[in-house]
């Protein structure tokens, strides 16, 4: 990755997604920000992605962008297939054409969730549902094309941007009494500003290293915890205590809240390699929780 500037010319794909809206925010510090969203990329036009790499020219592209709707992904493979495997293709071989970095978000899922332990990077996937396989097939796609690239696999994303498990269940509590959560599959919970800020600290170390850095990386929040735990964490930071005691939260199984696409039981990655490569350790999650709190009540 080589620029005339000490300022870095960054594209930042999918800016009004969670992870997007987040990297917004503290990527400016890195360099200039040339924000795409659907209404400039398409990211399932090929045209579409070579015209607009082409006039950014970036050095970086961050690709924050994709298909999430595990559910409906079972019933709409051919559009998840074109979001999460060919756009990221043509993203790399295009940032591969320009000498430019591309830094791509991919997931847990891409495991099957049947290890007692954390995953490492190096484990063997082995998808369960469409989405789980369109973005491990999205991550190898990057790889095939021979660039430079980073690729953060995460997991339970929330955080105030977006549609995600913390604001659903603020919703939820706001409108029910009781509320039947799945406790028997495992993560960490990891906030979109974390992922965020942890990305601007990989970006800021790759020049110094370039290449020697590429690869996959798992990055999420430290520790673990269940649905389940994970709601009750987000009612005992966000509500009141009086919200609390209304409101009744039973742990039930998998099987018991059936959905269209099967989940890993065991959503725990190893991010001992970005602790290693990059030195970066992003916190624990129900830190991260706590600092997504404060951070609303310091917008307001």
């Amino acid at each position: 990755m080589s620029h005339a500037s000490d300022e870095p010319r960054i594209m930042l794909i999918g800016v009004s997604g969670q992870v997007g809206s987040a990297l917004m925010r503290v990527l400016p510090a890195l360099g200039s920000v040339e924000a795409c969203d659907r209404s400039r990329l398409d990211l399932a036009c090929a045209d579409d992605i070579r015209r607009v790499v082409g006039e950014c020219k970036p050095q970086i592209i961050v690709n924050a962008a994709a298909y999430t709707a595990v559910d409906r992904a079972e019933s709409e493979h051919e559009l998840a297939t074109a979001i999460n495997v060919e756009a990221p293709r043509m993203l790399a071989e295009a940032a591969k054409k320009i000498g430019a970095l591309l830094v791509h978000y991919s997931t847990d899922y891409v495991f099957d969730g049947g290890k007692a332990e954390a995953y490492v990077e190096n484990d063997i996937p082995n998808p369960l549902s469409v989405y789980g396989r369109s973005k491990l097939d999205g991550e190898q796609a990057i790889r095939a094309a021979g660039g430079a690239h980073l690729i953060f696999r995460t997991s339970w994303v929330y955080g105030n941007d977006g549609a995600n498990f913390m604001k659903t269940m603020l919703r939820l509590a706001r409108e029910r009494d009781y509320l039947s959560i799945v406790s028997d599959q495992t993560g960490a919970p990891t906030s979109s500003d974390a992922i965020a800020l942890a990305t601007v600290q990989c970006l800021a170390q790759y020049p110094r290293q370039g290449s020697a850095l590429d690869g996959v990386y798992h990055m999420t929040c430290g520790g673990q915890t269940s649905w389940h735990g994970f709601a009750l964490a987000i009612f005992d930071e966000f509500l009141t205590e009086d919200e609390r005691s209304r409101i009744k939260v039973e742990a039930i199984p998998s099987q018991a809240y059936p959905t269209p696409a099967q989940r890993p039981r065991n959503s725990v990655l190893s991010n001992a390699k970005l602790l290693a490569r990059f030195g970066i350790a992003l916190p624990a999650w129900r830190d991260a929780l706590r600092q997504v709190h404060a951070s609303v009540v310091l917008r307001i």
